[in-house]
């Protein structure tokens, strides 16, 4: 029985106890006898780092997902390729749609069995009249037009096409989303052998050359997608990233669409595709190209939203995730991703508050040493790679410490927010990132 999607109730209660829960740990062990807090520490990062470690060591093993495109080297012929329906969530995108169109409608694959949904959810911009035009020109574009109040965000956008999408397969794209000719064929390839209910596709950067914040970015996509296919070889849980993503219809049914109650669609479907058995793979080639946003303010907002997302799911989720729908494996990865990628920012910020309020040392920093010592590990991993598409950030050491310091933005990020949840009731919004377009491609 699949994972229906959730309303959020009570997220302000859970995630207050959360922030309480966090608050003491990084308190309390500041009253305890130094020989205890350095056996808490140690113990931590065996258990903790050995995860990440492990993660990273486990990806880099695996020939086959690092080499990802050999496992569809034996190509689907085209009367035996499926029907798929690519879907794009639109507002005030006028600077990259022409460009995504013409670049779907180039992709190597039947024309009568791919159709390209374009939903325009209010645009207020030339997005509406640019896509008039274009419909004119492609036979398979359909435009699909929501009111800017029709409210669910993105999730509200994608639902309203599932009543008229006939395919046997979503590809869920990002407006500002690039891909090379043959990468639907390989991808539905490598979906079909491989048994999966979805594909995430490695998400890389077009703009990486346009400032350090978009470079550490291109390293950061790397570096993420070296953690999913590590926790992939672990037994773990493979995660959807929004763009890039191709979905088997009838697994997408099951779980009730997209959930509307949340503000980061990719996030919440990945949980409840796992709670339902549903396979989910990685592929590091080919990938997805997209901008990096380019200024301080804009990553600020997206990390936020991420943030919130993430944390959203494991509070919706929480007694299905803990139940026997989920082995062993999967529990152990998402416990430890959790308590490193949630938990161990508001503990480390609550134990250098404590410190400085007790002086007394930080009982926490060789925990969050270690988590920056494995991103810097999986950086480097990632970076090395031989990659498709735009060119990685080469590993040097400067890079690399510079992109873990540029990583630490999200022990503000995660307390920030946990915060703001615990306090504020929330609104959903559609926090889209402004997209560049022609200049992009040019940096």
């Amino acid at each position: 029985m699949a994972a229906a999607a959730v309303t959020g109730e009570y997220r302000r209660v859970k995630t207050a106890l959360f922030l309480i829960a966090c608050g003491w740990a990084g308190a309390a062990p500041h009253w305890l006898e130094p020989s205890n807090r350095l056996l808490l520490s140690i113990t931590l990062v065996c258990l903790l780092g050995g995860y990440g470690f492990r993660t990273v060591f486990l990806r880099d093993r695996d020939k086959t997902l690092i080499n990802s495109n050999v496992a569809a080297s034996k190509s689907l012929q085209d009367d035996q390729l499926p029907t798929v329906d690519v879907l794009v969530a639109a507002r005030d995108e006028e600077t990259v749609l022409e460009r995504l169109v013409r670049r779907i409608s180039s992709l190597r694959y039947p024309k009568q069995k791919l159709s390209i949904w374009i939903i325009d959810d209010g645009s207020q911009d030339q997005t509406p009249h640019l896509l008039d035009q274009l419909r004119n020109e492609f036979a398979n574009l359909n435009v699909i037009r929501r009111s800017r109040s029709a409210g669910g965000g993105k999730s509200g956008a994608l639902n309203k096409a599932l009543g008229q999408v006939k395919g046997d397969w979503l590809l869920i794209l990002d407006a500002d989303a690039q891909l090379e000719e043959d990468s639907l064929h390989r991808l539905v390839t490598y979906a079909a052998k491989g048994g999966w209910s979805a594909v995430q596709l490695r998400k890389a950067v077009m703009n990486s050359s346009q400032n350090l914040l978009t470079r550490f970015q291109a390293m950061e996509m790397a570096m993420d997608a070296v953690f999913q296919q590590g926790r992939f070889s672990s037994g773990g849980a493979v995660e959807l990233r929004g763009n890039g993503q191709l979905i088997l219809r009838n697994a997408l049914d099951k779980c009730g669409g997209f959930n509307e109650d949340t503000v980061t669609d990719d996030l919440d479907l990945s949980f409840r595709l796992l709670i339902a058995g549903e396979l989910v793979g990685i592929l590091w080639d080919p990938p997805v190209q997209e901008e990096a946003v380019e200024t301080f303010s804009a990553l600020w907002r997206q990390r936020q939203r991420w943030a919130e997302g993430g944390l959203q799911r494991f509070f919706d989720y929480w007694p299905l995730l803990t139940s026997n729908r989920l082995d062993f494996p999967q529990k152990r990865d998402l416990t430890c991703f959790f308590l490193l990628q949630y938990a161990l920012p508001i503990v480390a910020f609550s134990d250098l508050v404590t410190a400085f309020l007790t002086r007394t040392t930080p009982n926490y920093w060789p925990l969050s040493l270690a988590g920056l010592t494995i991103s810097g590990l999986a950086y480097w991993s990632g970076c090395k790679t031989i990659s498709e598409g735009p060119e990685l950030p080469k590993p040097d050491p400067f890079s690399l410490l510079m992109a873990i310091i540029y990583l630490s933005h999200w022990f503000l990020v995660i307390p920030w927010v946990t915060l703001k949840m615990a306090i504020l009731p929330k609104k959903l919004v559609w926090a889209k990132t402004n997209h560049q377009g022609q200049k992009a491609l040019r940096a």
